[in-house]
């Protein structure tokens, strides 16, 4: 009797995990291929060369009115922070005892600020902002750190030639190895 229940048990499994008629044959028989479309969709970094960085071009002053709609309420009227991070500050504090970091003072490249806006923000609605968008309050992020003109506009062709301050603060490749050398016991 309980030899009958175990083989019923693992025919029952069996008939569920196999797929469909038609369907990839997984190891598991669960997924299925993505779709380019799909790939498409994740696939939105940014190099710090900027490749990756989408057709589309905006301005400090555009970017000054997305700011205040959609930023200024975490981030302050003028990048100081509060609740959230400062954005703008901190120039020439990382060697000091107190270090503030802050896009102005710590982030090496321009890309990496849009990158991240793209992805992050605004907290409440991440990825809703369009590329003209994000080049816009990352122009206007920029300014507000001094690094760029008021009269600046950013595409992708200008914003990887932007300097950042702390362009030369990080050490590239890092000499590191991505995981612990492997080790065998004996």
């Amino acid at each position: 009797m309980r030899l009958e229940r175990v083989a019923l048990i693992a025919a029952a499994a069996t008939a569920t995990a196999a797929p469909a008629p038609g369907a990839d044959r997984s190891p598991y028989g669960l997924g299925a291929p993505a779709t380019p479309q799909q790939i498409a969709g994740w696939d939105i970094d940014v190099r710090a060369d900027g490749l990756g960085l989408p057709p589309g071009r905006g301005s400090v002053g555009q970017g000054r009115a997305i700011y205040a709609q959609t930023c200024a309420v975490c981030h302050g009227a003028g990048g100081e922070g509060k609740p959230m991070d400062a954005l703008v500050g901190g120039a020439g504090s990382l060697a000091s005892p107190n270090p503030v970091r802050t896009v102005g003072s710590y982030w090496p490249y321009a890309t990496t600020l849009f990158d991240f806006i793209r992805r992050a923000m605004p907290f409440n609605a991440p990825q809703s902002l369009t590329p003209d968008q994000v080049y816009a309050v990352s122009a206007y992020v920029l300014y507000l750190n001094r690094i760029l003109p008021e009269t600046a506009v950013q595409d992708a062709h200008s914003l990887p030639r932007v300097r950042m301050p702390n362009r030369n603060g990080f050490t590239s490749p890092d000499p590191r190895p991505d995981t612990p050398p492997h080790r065998t016991t004996r």
